[in-house]
């Protein structure tokens, strides 16, 4: 098959500033009643770093089978692909990831969904150079919103050093929790000539305690022409916390 996008070594890469956004999670506790008011824009960044810096502290360990499919609308026809991935993250020795199944173009599953895993298997290698904090962003405070019935803070979030595992636009921040929960952004850094934009919605949920990714959709326009389309549903969290997690709460 004879597809622009796919033909260099870099042109796969529209999708790998998605996985930064894993490293948004936080920490697993029982929220009170009523959020923190009248806390400065340092006060809510401190917060966020704390709260993520908790939850690795006590997340020991979870499994999910992720569902990955793609889609590329272009040149008077639709390509598809599609994989499932089992997911394995210990706090000792990282995330393991296993290929349990593909379909759809072969071209798309090796190029893209696959370079995609290896893309954030990289990126978690250096947590502190892709973490939400004050080393790695600017912030702004934006506001104040409900968000599923719960307040939240909303935050505009600028790379530092532009990185494609970095991101630049809007976040969501759970006003009890500190954790984010939603954000609408775009790469830090264009991955890749052959695209001319590229959009990500994300969501992350409360699963037993904490904070986890649960949705990624990443839209991306072409030069060439066409959209590609890639969303990533992270399935259902087996999780195992620490021992620890007793004196922590």
């Amino acid at each position: 098959m004879n597809w622009p996008l796919l033909t260099g070594e870099n042109r796969y890469s529209f999708v790998m500033a998605s996985f930064a956004l894993l490293t948004c999670t936080a920490l697993p506790q029982t929220p009170p009643t009523v959020p923190s008011a009248n806390l400065t824009l340092s006060q809510i960044v401190e917060r966020i770093e704390q709260h993520d810096r908790a939850q690795m502290t006590v997340l020991a360990h979870y499994r999910a089978l992720r569902h990955y499919a793609l889609e590329y609308h272009g040149f008077m026809r639709t390509i598809t692909a599609k994989m499932d991935v089992e997911v394995t993250y210990d706090a000792a020795s990282g995330k393991t990831f296993q290929i349990i199944s593909q379909s759809g173009s072969k071209t798309l599953c090796q190029r893209v969904l696959k370079r995609a895993v290896d893309s954030e298997k990289e990126a978690s290698l250096n947590r502190e150079a892709t973490a939400l904090t004050e080393a790695n962003y600017r912030f702004h405070l934006a506001g104040n919103e409900s968000l599923d019935g719960r307040p939240a803070y909303v935050l505009d979030v600028e790379p530092i050093t532009p990185s494609k595992f970095l991101y630049r636009g809007r976040i969501w921040v759970d006003a009890v929790d500190f954790a984010v929960t939603r954000m609408e952004v775009q790469p830090g850094k264009n991955p890749s000539f052959w695209i001319s934009k590229t959009v990500i919605h994300h969501t992350n949920k409360e699963t037993g305690g904490f904070w986890l990714p649960q949705q990624n959709r990443s839209e991306t326009k072409v030069r060439i022409g066409g959209t590609a389309v890639l969303t990533i549903d992270y399935g259902t969290y087996q999780i195992v916390l620490r021992p620890i997690v007793s004196e922590l709460r």
